[in-house]
């Protein structure tokens, strides 16, 4: 996936690794193999994928059902994952790595694809239902609770009302619809560091009024 950040232009620096405790977990959901890499359906993989780059960290250790790195974002070292179980089964990763750091379901930060908002925008929420994705619908199945709190990445809406909901969201982004996505990542890592910190009410202010780039935009 890292090639397709050469947009960003990232500059990686050396960061001292911590020996501080996990305490939280960060979650991108979305499709492991190289043909889903750019689908609509892995926007969270991708939001990890500009995080690991901008933090400089590794997400390379197959554990928990999952590729993990650890990071320290706004003084809280967490474990970043993305599960390889496929969407439909992403809370069994979720679940294995939670009981083995003893960590509740209001410290794992989930970020995940939304086809009810248009490419780009963005949705903080503490916790609630699935709201039809169901990488979210398996992690509340297997937490047995849904008050972990979400970073929902917009992808778009089905063309028509016919249109297959998994052929819409296994499909990839148009050039322009790219740009609208990449533009939010860093906005995204802003909501993840605010919701480490406990500052749910922040997150949400600051991710659900960002306004994408789109073509023309400066």
């Amino acid at each position: 996936m890292a090639n397709i950040f050469d947009l960003f232009k990232q500059i990686e620096t050396p960061r001292e690794p911590s020996s501080a405790p996990i305490t939280h977990l960060i979650v991108g959901l979305g499709n492991p193999g190289a043909e889903y890499a750019h689908t609509r359906h892995n926007a969270g993989f991708l939001a990890l994928e500009y995080l690991r780059q901008r933090e400089n960290a590794r997400i390379d250790r197959a554990k928990y059902h999952a590729l993990v790195g650890e990071c320290t974002l706004g003084g809280v070292r967490a474990l970043l994952m993305l599960p390889q179980t496929y969407m439909n089964a992403s809370g069994q990763a979720v679940r294995d790595a939670a009981d083995f750091y003893k960590i509740p379901p209001e410290r794992i930060i989930v970020v995940c694809d939304d086809t009810n908002l248009e490419v780009g925008r963005l949705r903080v929420r503490g916790k609630g239902s699935d709201g039809g994705q169901r990488g979210v619908r398996d992690i509340i199945y297997q937490l047995g609770a849904d008050n972990f709190p979400r970073i929902k990445v917009g992808v778009g809406q089905k063309p028509h009302p016919d249109y297959n909901l998994s052929d819409w969201v296994l499909s990839n982004f148009s050039p322009s619809e790219q740009k609208a996505l990449f533009s939010a990542f860093p906005t995204v890592c802003d909501g993840i560091t605010l919701l480490l910190q406990g500052k749910l009410d922040e997150a949400m202010q600051r991710c659900n009024g960002f306004r994408p780039e789109t073509e023309g935009s400066v």
